[in-house]
């Protein structure tokens, strides 16, 4: 950054620190909470979802990236690298999220034999480039998953397919944590589900917990191994009925004492996920979010900076959830560069969550415990023109990331060097 550009984002966090410093609000503290926020980044916005057992694209399961943006990386080599530029243009540090499609398997390996060694690169990238990794089994995209369903399939032999290779991804999930120190999160979503409406629905829903039970009992080391159950409202081709429904998880991962994951894109349009949140932490000890922007359904699209968000910040922010909940972005968009599609969406939930951090929430919660509503109603709508933007800027300018627009000329080239080449 030019000397000149330095020195005035340096003065505008001054005076933004001074003005919310009358408020009561420490924007060092705000900044470090900030930098403490590890963001968990989709390896499938990265190429579409496809992986890299076959050519071609995604099929099943709903799971579906559209627009034909060139660039797509094509091997795991050229996702690394394109992840390496996505993170040096998002301040802080971060987590990548991975399927097990992405094994480096030198050769055809089922998924039933999946084992930890596929994923020795990416743990060794990981490990240097000081990341996290999270892990998802991949229950869709495959000749077994063909007919929409998994863990629920009424042939046991389906059944058992399906059973070895969560099992085996648990595995994995646990040696990556084990590999880099830190807790790694295993996320199970299937896809099983009905297009019409079904008459045996508990048949069904009876046979997913018998095989999450075999799949959950061997027990693993909390310290490097976490794991989460992601429910769905519906789904292309279960448009009528989801086996692993919210209800069904929220009651497994209580039982079980697992995490549920919330995707912002998994309920129905009107329901407000953020408001789950204070819910579901009175009776679980944590719970992983699935960020997104549902356009209509769940289309994952890139999260933007908007209600929906900001809201899920200062719901986590006013309950003082951060340590018990993990938050994971989840969008594959095709239409614009998907380098950028990271970028944009990291930044804007870290956006959120800054402006969470500097609201003046313990005096707005002694208002409103004295029924002082018109004090909570001004407070709120003034502190949305505080000069946030302001402490952003420096946040980006201490971790020499580009203000603004400013990481697109790093993109740009990077683009026209490198993923314009790809075919």
């Amino acid at each position: 950054m030019k000397a000149g550009t330095a020195t005035s984002c340096k003065q505008a966090y001054s005076l933004a620190k001074e003005r919310y410093a009358e408020l009561g609000i420490d924007t060092e503290a705000a900044l470090a909470r900030l930098e403490g926020l590890h963001l968990s980044l989709p390896c499938w916005q990265g190429d579409d979802g496809i992986g890299f057992e076959n050519s071609g694209a995604a099929q099943g399961g709903g799971i579906m990236a559209t627009g034909n943006y060139p660039g797509r990386a094509r091997n795991a080599d050229e996702l690394r690298s394109d992840y390496a530029l996505a993170f040096s243009l998002i301040p802080g540090r971060h987590r990548v999220n991975l399927h097990s499609i992405y094994a480096e398997t030198k050769g055809k390996v089922g998924r039933d034999e999946l084992e930890p060694g596929h994923f020795a690169a990416w743990m060794s990238w990981a490990r240097e480039s000081r990341l996290g990794l999270d892990f998802n089994p991949t229950f869709y995209s495959h000749p077994l998953a063909a007919d929409g369903f998994t863990l629920s399939h009424g042939d046991p032999s389906v059944r058992q397919f399906w059973i070895e290779h969560a099992r085996r991804c648990r595995t994995i999930g646990e040696a990556m944590g084990r590999f880099l120190g830190e807790p790694s999160v295993t996320n199970i979503w299937i896809p099983d589900g009905f297009k019409d409406s079904p008459v045996g629905r508990a048949d069904y829903r009876a046979r997913l917990a018998e095989s999450l039970d075999q799949v959950i009992s061997e027990k693993k080391d909390p310290r490097f191994y976490k794991e989460a159950v992601e429910a769905k409202l519906f789904g292309l081709g279960s448009e009528s009925c989801v086996i692993g429904s919210h209800e069904f998880y929220l009651g497994y991962a209580q039982k079980n004492r697992l995490m549920v994951c919330l995707d912002l894109g998994h309920f129905h349009p009107t329901e407000q996920v953020y408001d789950k949140i204070s819910s579901i932490l009175l009776f679980n000890e944590e719970i992983l979010l699935h960020v997104s922007r549902p356009v209509r359904w769940d289309s994952d699209h890139v999260v933007a900076l908007d209600p929906e968000v900001e809201n899920l910040a200062l719901e986590i922010v006013r309950g003082a959830y951060e340590d018990r909940v993990r938050v994971g972005l989840d969008y594959f968009d095709a239409s614009i560069n998907r380098i950028a599609a990271w970028v944009i969406g990291a930044r804007n939930v870290q956006k959120a969550f800054l402006r969470a951090w500097l609201e003046p929430t313990a005096a707005l919660k002694k208002h409103e415990a004295e029924g002082d509503y018109t004090w909570r109603l001004a407070t709120l709508e003034e502190a949305k023109s505080l000069p946030w933007q302001a402490v952003w800027d420096w946040f980006c300018e201490k971790s020499a990331v580009p203000l603004g627009t400013g990481w697109l000329g790093e993109l740009r080239s990077y683009e026209s060097r490198v993923q314009c080449g790809r075919k």
